[in-house]
């Protein structure tokens, strides 16, 4: 190993002083690089250095490299589906001196709901066409008012009551009007009208969302005409909105039980078993009433005469007495 003393470099400098040509090398430190092969290039060497053999796929690749543009955090990727959006920028949004229609906006805003999966409709109206076609297009009856007319079946969570004390409520509100169903839980007395009418609230808003009903007045441009109808049970009812909500049934369903302890004397301790009770309603417009009241009449005035004694030929007669 060499060492850089100050005995050589004196002797260095003096060499150089006593040539014709000065050198200043002797300026330049000299210290070698040591590698696991031996020492190595000095660091001091101003040689010049070889040169690599030149390969034409590198130099390609180096020169579309250089050209390319460098990545940017936060930018868009080359194979990204909004390089064009990018590249054209924003349009500017032309502004048209058209009325605000709030009829066109309220149903963009409806169709994701009313049509979430668009792909699953259209593969269930092909299999209804293909059934349809097999049947060579004869629907039931129940089909076509399936076509026809909207409906709602809406259940509730367990309420911590009993079947007992929720039924009158069920009662009390088939047949009547939503609006009128939820006035009549608001001032009822009973401890389950609270949840039965927040229950009925919750319906009605899911049959406005998801099934579009109850949207006549603002469907139709003039009011329908009242109309006076017969219920099943023979009340008189005067319909201002065909597509006005009605209960048509509502029953009651058992649930589960919830237990606790009844701590009694002696150290005793029974279970309480507390009855958790659900209510379902089937939420139809008023349509359907007009519907069935028109089907009640047309029967009526189909309906024979009832003759007590028929006019037809007597047959099967004897003679004499059959005794």
């Amino acid at each position: 190993m060499s060492l850089n003393l100050p005995i050589r470099r004196a002797a260095g400098s003096a060499s150089a002083l006593t040539s014709s040509q000065p050198s200043f090398s002797h300026l330049v430190p000299r210290c070698q690089q040591r590698t696991i092969f031996g020492f190595g290039k000095l660091w001091g060497d101003s040689s010049p250095p070889k040169k690599l053999p030149t390969n034409a796929i590198a130099s390609d690749f180096l020169k579309k490299k250089a050209t390319q543009p460098q990545y940017v955090p936060g930018d868009l990727g080359q194979r990204s589906i909004f390089n064009d959006e990018e590249a054209g920028g924003t349009k500017p949004r032309k502004r048209e001196d058209t009325p605000f229609d709030a009829l066109a906006l309220e149903q963009h805003y409806r169709k994701p709901v009313l049509d979430p999966n668009p792909e699953t409709r259209e593969k269930w109206e092909r299999k209804m066409v293909v059934r349809m076609i097999k049947k060579r297009g004869h629907l039931s009856r129940k089909q076509l008012l399936k076509q026809q007319e909207r409906e709602l079946l809406a259940k509730s969570h367990y309420f911590k009551t009993s079947v007992k004390k929720l039924v009158p409520l069920a009662k009390q509100i088939t047949g009547k009007t939503v609006e009128e169903a939820i006035v009549q839980m608001r001032f009822s007395v009973k401890k389950a009208a609270k949840e039965v009418k927040e229950h009925l609230e919750h319906a009605k808003n899911e049959a406005i969302v998801s099934r579009g009903m109850a949207l006549g007045k603002f469907n139709s441009e003039d009011p329908a005409k009242p109309i006076w109808i017969q219920t099943k049970d023979g009340k008189a009812l005067k319909v201002d909105d065909p597509t006005k909500l009605y209960i048509q049934q509502a029953w009651v369903g058992r649930g589960g039980y919830k237990t606790s302890l009844d701590i009694r004397a002696r150290g005793r301790a029974y279970i309480m078993k507390h009855p958790t009770t659900a209510i379902t309603v089937v939420l139809k417009e008023e349509k359907t009433r007009i519907r069935e009241h028109e089907e009640r009449q047309e029967k009526l005035r189909n309906r024979k005469t009832w003759v007590h004694l028929p006019n037809r030929p007597i047959t099967a007669q004897r003679q004499y007495y059959s005794w």
